[in-house]
């Protein structure tokens, strides 16, 4: 036996161990297979802006508002997103209510899922009547609210449209225990969850516990990040401040670790209602973002 070779190949060994130890933790492949958009919500009404800019940081889809569908026909719509090389993610069609003619919301919405549909897109996001953040919610509220996604996410599903609902401050799934009862009181078939990590931690829930428990049921994913500010900031409405990913409080790298855990498969897009720093623009922030999941989650935007 060549002891000299023997103790090179332990040496070579310990120094392999150490130098894997030393790794970031997201060194280790990704088992969660995540392609990631952005959303043209930072532009306001600017839309073609934010395409052009979305694109040229490097993200491969978009979300778009309803204001898209004014903007353009859905054949233009779809070669301008061709030209970019950007993905219709979805589009956010606003907001179902308890207090208005059942029939007129689904005709909306319904005709939403058509422009997403024509336009080569591929969900539709949805999510109850925004009032204010202190809102009282009832737990037939929540079920009622279920049932009427349950009706909307039929129809979607008939032209090939899948729903996904979206936890949001201010609507009746702001509270957690508020967005088990209204998945519960829909269906899975027909009701996705789009979870939104920024959202779910303002309203005192855990976006982790969330993936654990909903993974199965995730459409696709909104990721964000909030930061706390005082109650009486002018012009605020919550006592929250959406920011750039990695400056708020959101823990975004348990966040990733949990979709690997189960797995995630699909699309995640990064969103910032208005950019924090006046000073900045949406395009710089959307690259800040992006440096951040690169740079720090160790993933390919």
């Amino acid at each position: 036996m060549n002891l000299n070779l023997s103790r090179r190949n332990f040496l070579a060994s310990l120094t392999a161990t150490a130098a894997c130890a030393s790794l970031p933790s997201f060194a280790a492949p990704h088992k969660a297979r995540i392609e990631f958009g952005y959303a043209a919500i930072t532009w306001g009404n600017e839309v073609r802006q934010s395409i052009d800019d979305i694109a040229a940081v490097g993200y491969k889809g978009i979300q778009l508002r309803a204001n898209a569908l004014t903007q353009f026909k859905p054949a233009e719509l779809k070669d301008l997103l061709a030209q970019h090389k950007l993905t219709f993610v979805a589009l956010s069609s606003g907001e179902v209510s308890l207090d208005a003619p059942e029939d007129d919301q689904l005709a909306t919405h319904l005709a939403h899922a058509q422009f997403v549909k024509d336009s080569g897109g591929r969900y539709l996001q949805i999510l109850d009547k925004l009032t204010t953040y202190t809102r009282t919610v009832t737990p037939d509220d929540c079920k009622r609210i279920g049932k009427l996604l349950t009706e909307l996410g039929k129809r979607t599903a008939g032209i090939g449209i899948p729903l996904g609902y979206h936890n949001h401050l201010g609507t009746m799934s702001q509270r957690p225990e508020n967005l088990d009862i209204i998945l519960e009181n829909s269906d899975p078939k027909y009701v996705k969850l789009e979870l939104d990590t920024a959202h779910a931690v303002a309203g005192g829930g855990d976006p982790v516990e969330m993936i654990r428990k909903y993974h199965e049921r995730i459409l696709f994913m909104h990721l964000k990040d909030v930061r706390d500010i005082p109650a009486d900031t002018p012009k605020a409405r919550y006592p929250f401040e959406f920011v750039e990913l990695g400056r708020g409080r959101v823990d975004l790298p348990a966040v990733f670790a949990a979709l690997d855990r189960f797995a995630f498969s699909g699309w995640a897009v990064v969103e910032l209602d208005r950019v924090p720093d006046k000073s900045g623009t949406p395009k710089e922030s959307a690259a800040i973002s992006k440096e951040y999941l690169e740079h720090k989650i160790g993933v390919t935007v």
